[in-house]
């Protein structure tokens, strides 16, 4: 991580709102789900395919998780009637009222499950910080019994409890997407050394391939996906066992690679209103994307 950075990422609260969005324009589809879906059909023109997620976790009450719950259902539907069969859905359960209520979470969770599944599409829970790690993967153990081939869950190579998790998760038919992490966690339960970082996903990837999992293989680090393409060899595992994901706006160069390679991507699409928080959180989370970001906007100029 360079000086630059550190040093963009520390200074974006102070740095105007029209700024901030000049930064994050290239990271987040827009404001509107038509910005969204421009998006996810600029992708699909070029080989890729779409995940789609509405900004606005961490909510205050039950009532914005039951607006969330309904615009993720509205937004299943608009993505059934646009006939965009391979584009499917990630949702933070903080969204849906995680912090709040756990059980209003489940149910809320379960009403949008089944919307999808009604409509042929999937759902993935993402993952977010640890004192939700818990709480997540109870519901979605939960929820898989009941729909196990439309929902699937988020594991960050970054925690230490990773593969432990994957042996647990994988006693069942699994969905994974498997990334780094991008929540600065405490050294007593994450690894902090990128190398490390780097071998725990390479080990929870050989687990979760060995035990048939499906896996999003979500990562930017060309390291990383040369490790993954090895064991994809080695497992002989055809492109519809696996995927690779990535941001919108990260490293479109190797996007391109994979998707000249002949590998089946989807592209992780946010979009809303609250794309100030957002920006601010994953901007400042990840300094490298501040300093692309930068770096980029002045390429540009």
């Amino acid at each position: 991580m360079s000086l630059l950075d550190r040093a963009v990422s520390l200074l974006l609260p102070a740095v105007p709102k029209p700024i901030v969005r000049h930064f994050s324009s290239r990271y987040i589809a827009g404001p509107a789900v038509e910005d969204a879906f421009r998006v996810v059909r600029e992708l699909r023109r070029d080989g890729a395919m779409a995940t789609l997620d509405i900004l606005g976790e961490f909510i205050g009450s039950p009532q914005e998780a039951e607006m969330n719950t309904a615009a993720y259902e509205e937004l299943a539907r608009r993505i059934a009637a646009e006939g965009l069969s391979e584009t499917n859905i990630s949702v933070k359960l903080t969204a849906l009222g995680l912090l709040l209520e756990p059980e209003l979470c489940l149910e809320n969770l379960r009403r949008l499950l089944s919307t999808a599944q009604g409509l042929g599409n999937f759902v993935r829970i993402d993952m977010e910080d640890s004192r939700c790690t818990d709480a997540t993967l109870a519901v979605y153990r939960t929820l898989r019994r009941e729909f196990p081939r439309s929902v699937g869950i988020v594991l960050q190579s970054r925690l230490r409890r990773t593969l432990r998790d994957t042996e647990d998760l994988c006693v069942e038919p699994a969905n994974f997407r498997l990334c780094k992490g991008i929540y600065l966690e405490p050294r007593a339960i994450a690894y902090t050394d990128p190398e490390l970082i780097r071998r725990s996903f390479v080990l929870a990837l050989e687990e979760m391939l060995r035990k048939g999992a499906y896996v999003g293989i979500a990562t930017h680090d060309e390291v990383l996906v040369w490790e993954s393409l090895r064991l994809v060899r080695e497992f002989g595992l055809s492109r519809e066992r696996y995927e690779f994901q990535m941001l919108l706006g990260v490293d479109e160069e190797l996007r391109r690679i994979l998707l000249g390679a002949g590998q089946r991507l989807r592209v992780y699409v946010p979009y809303g209103e609250h794309w100030y928080p957002y920006s601010v959180r994953r901007l400042r989370e990840n300094p490298q994307i501040a300093g692309y970001a930068l770096r980029a906007m002045f390429r540009g100029a």
